[in-house]
């Protein structure tokens, strides 16, 4: 049984995430548990999550960015307002974060970073030759 889609196609925060995330060499966008996800060869970002209590109270974040990121870097983010450890990803190393009061270079920091963490050495060396 497919999931049932969870955002909505008419998001401004949506198509802020999507212009820049589609802007990194071979990336691509699919549905992925009913959320946009991006990816090349592997997911480098998630549109919207879930945070899971500890009670079992789920809470959705349906406006954050959910990557992939150093160690370091994913320890900071979670000492930020809005970030979470998103349920299924979250030990895999994942982190949420609401956007709404981030800029698009924060916003593009974050894609960066997690797709440097997923995409091959070729992708990256396209990266690195589009700065």
């Amino acid at each position: 049984m497919a999931h049932p889609q969870m955002f909505d196609d008419d998001d401004p925060m949506l198509e802020r995430v999507r212009a820049i995330a589609l802007g990194l060499p071979e990336a691509a966008e699919k549905i992925s548990h009913g959320r946009p996800a991006f990816f090349t060869e592997k997911i480098f970002a998630h549109y919207g999550g879930t945070e899971k209590h500890a009670a079992g109270e789920m809470v959705q974040h349906p406006q954050a960015l959910l990557v992939l990121l150093y160690p370091m870097d994913a320890e900071a983010v979670l000492e930020q307002p809005g970030s979470f450890v998103p349920m299924y990803l979250g030990p895999s190393g994942w982190v949420g974060l609401e956007i709404a009061d981030l800029d698009d270079g924060e916003i593009r920091e974050l894609l960066v970073d997690s797709y440097r963490n997923t995409a091959s050495a070729r992708l990256i060396k396209a990266l690195d030759a589009q700065a």
